[in-house]
């Protein structure tokens, strides 16, 4: 799937790039044709005006009746602006006159400008803006500042206002032509990422479930089995003549029965832990006295371990807003997994402090730790914690996940530092209860 996938998004890229290629180059060679073809009409244009000013200049030799023959008379200073050299002043309205009659016989039907030089003043003296076609009114044109030349000599000057003053426009970076191939490439591999992300987490919430499953069969099996053999003795004709040995299997029934229904429960808090958040019970709890709770219901068990839990109760105001007994299950687990995973003989210290607007619980041991690989997924559902050469920890993965949703619920937030073979400190901030926050009770 992950090679399927990778080709599909490689072509989709290379194929938006080869079509997003060829559309350049298409447009480029379009923008080429075009430029072409407007020199080539300019240039059409230029011989035009530059042999009707040729005309205009005889015109004025031959009506001035001057026998010189002015050689290259016209200059293209620009390529709107047309300047005529001549060899004496000019009236505007001749010159107007003229150029007009030549333009119209040459089919040139651009409006125009027009200026005579005046030695006196040293300055070009604007002559009239001609319309030739339907663009403007001559008297309501906005007149142009002709261009004056470095020069002495007579000459008049034609400016065609109407027409590009300046070289024809170079193709434009495509940036928008490459916003929506790259949109959609973007959004094809976000897709393709995610897809990824899902999968992967699916098949590792897979082999957690395989696990979860593995671990549930062991541990229902084995207080089955107990009981089963237990009762099987008692069932024996000759138990009632031995009371101690009756009494033994009466007590492994008992345990036996006690650690069946532990089990059960955690597998039915797994069941119903999406309702159970939805129907909290809202009540102010003492976080202490639920605290003491807790490290009572392990002194039996810490005996037997020759372990200690010692409770630092700093908090002036331990009263939250929630549900007990889910406040309680999470203290238990907490404290459970503090003692599973102890190194030896477990040691468990708890701490309690107030910030502004939170309860801080903390249950720090000395146990094993946690890799740092592992933190990030240590909530996660049916996720356990690899334990190396210990192989007597018992669980379904589910108990911090418990925790995480539990202290979610209540607005709060559980987080965990921890040392590989130091130990591990979980700590929980729970929002005060607000009704009893100027009347605390230690």
């Amino acid at each position: 799937m992950v090679l399927l996938a990778t080709l599909s998004v490689a072509g989709v890229v290379a194929t938006q790039l080869m079509w997003l290629g060829r559309a350049q180059r298409y447009e480029r060679e379009q923008v080429l044709l075009q430029q072409q073809h407007q020199a080539q009409l300019d240039k059409q244009f230029n011989d035009r005006v530059t042999i009707a000013l040729t005309d205009v200049t005889e015109r004025i030799l031959s009506i001035t009746k001057d026998p010189s023959d002015l050689f290259d008379a016209v200059k293209q200073e620009r390529p709107n602006y047309f300047v005529v050299s001549i060899n004496d002043t000019i009236h505007p309205y001749l010159l107007e006159s003229l150029l007009e009659q030549e333009f119209k016989r040459r089919n040139i039907n651009e409006d125009f400008e027009y200026g005579i030089y005046d030695c006196f003043t040293d300055s070009i003296v604007y002559g009239n803006y001609v319309s030739l076609g339907d663009s403007l009114p001559a008297d309501s044109a906005r007149h142009s500042r002709l261009l004056k030349l470095d020069k002495d000599g007579h000459y008049f000057g034609v400016y065609f206002p109407r027409r590009a003053s300046s070289t024809p426009p170079q193709p434009k970076a495509e940036t928008l032509n490459w916003l929506y191939p790259a949109a959609v490439a973007f959004i094809v591999f976000a897709f393709f990422a995610y897809s990824m992300w899902v999968i992967l987490r699916q098949k590792r919430l897979g082999e957690m479930k395989n696990d979860f499953i593995g671990n549930m069969t062991h541990e229902l099996k084995t207080p089955i089995s107990t009981i089963a053999l237990s009762s099987a003795v008692l069932s024996e004709p000759g138990i009632a003549q031995e009371p101690k040995r009756l009494q033994n299997y009466a007590r492994i029934i008992h345990t036996e029965n006690e650690r069946l229904r532990q089990q059960v429960e955690r597998v039915l808090q797994l069941a119903t832990m999406d309702e159970g958040m939805q129907k909290l019970e809202r009540e102010p709890v003492n976080m202490h006295d639920l605290l003491r709770e807790t490290v009572a219901s392990f002194e039996l068990l810490l005996q037997q371990h020759g372990g200690t839990c010692s409770l630092d109760l700093r908090a002036a105001n331990p009263l939250v807003t929630g549900d007990r007994v889910h406040l309680g299950n999470v203290l238990f687990n907490l404290v459970d997994n503090a003692v599973k995973y102890a190194k030896g003989e477990p040691c468990v210290h708890i701490t309690t402090s107030n910030t502004a607007n939170d309860l801080v619980i903390a249950v720090a041991d000395q146990g094993i730790g946690i890799r740092k690989e592992d933190l990030r997924n240590i909530f996660e559902r049916f996720f356990r914690v690899h334990t190396g050469n210990v192989h007597n920890v018992k669980g379904f993965g589910l108990g911090l996940h418990y925790v995480a949703e539990t202290v979610r619920a209540h607005g709060g937030r559980v987080h965990v530092a921890s040392t590989l073979g130091k130990g591990s400190t979980f700590t929980v901030d729970l929002p005060l209860d607000k009704t009893a926050a100027n009347n605390p009770t230690t």
